[in-house]
């Protein structure tokens, strides 16, 4: 089987080709890539369903020894209408933690009403978004953007919630708003894959239940 994540951007594309990549071909996936949703080169910003839709079953089609998955921000899925991604509005009215797996299902159930075809779909979305996976370790974190003075400060930020996860999506406190407060020069997608590369995935999972589950479902996805 062949892996292809559908991306919101270049931070997550990056993620996927230098973090991802070498433990999922571990597993028994014959290759590994991301595109990014509606255009391999467009730079960030998430994209309609209807145009991320029209990609995952676009591939599926073409391709059917792969398996599609997305990652994508709950933060800025668009929830107006026309651009709506499914279960994004009625997330809204859920606890934290169910946000991401109610938006998951529904993904996924328009997905298999297309195609028919459960197991070769396995949707994710990152709650609340990319950078609260890099609290998984605030030591590493503060080493991977080159400044490990800041390490107290991300502590400070973690240990306010359960899991790096449940860090909040306001404008104004979403992971990415808290480093940008703490290093206005962080730039998304060169210092936020160093900061995974140095954190390393085992520590990611370990903190993180709602990716950890995800990759699990992608480790048994190529099994079956």
């Amino acid at each position: 089987m062949r892996l292809l994540v559908h991306v919101e951007g270049q931070t997550e594309r990056q993620f996927v080709n230098e973090v991802l990549r070498d433990h999922m071909l571990a597993t028994g996936y014959r290759s590994v890539a991301a595109r990014v949703i509606g255009n391999a080169g467009r730079q960030g910003g998430i994209r309609s369903w209807a145009d991320a839709r029209r990609d995952i079953i676009g591939h599926l089609k073409e391709d059917p020894a792969c398996i599609a998955t997305t990652m994508v921000d709950y933060y800025g899925l668009p929830a107006k209408r026309g651009r709506a991604w499914p279960g994004r509005e009625a997330a809204t009215l859920l606890r934290s933690e169910q946000r991401a797996q109610c938006v998951e299902e529904a993904l996924h159930g328009d997905v298999v009403a297309e195609m028919g075809d459960a197991r070769r779909f396995v949707p994710f979305v990152v709650m609340h978004e990319f950078e609260g996976l890099l609290f998984s370790d605030a030591a590493a974190f503060s080493r991977g953007i080159g400044h490990p003075n800041l390490e107290g400060e991300l502590t400070k930020i973690r240990n306010q919630f359960p899991t790096p996860e449940d860090i909040n999506d306001s404008p104004f406190t979403a992971p990415s708003k808290r480093v940008i407060a703490l290093l206005p020069r962080y730039q998304k997608p060169l210092l936020g894959v160093l900061a995974a590369l140095e954190i390393g995935l085992d520590r990611i999972r370990q903190e993180c239940p709602h990716f950890n589950e995800w990759l699990a479902r992608l480790e048994l996805a190529v099994s079956l």
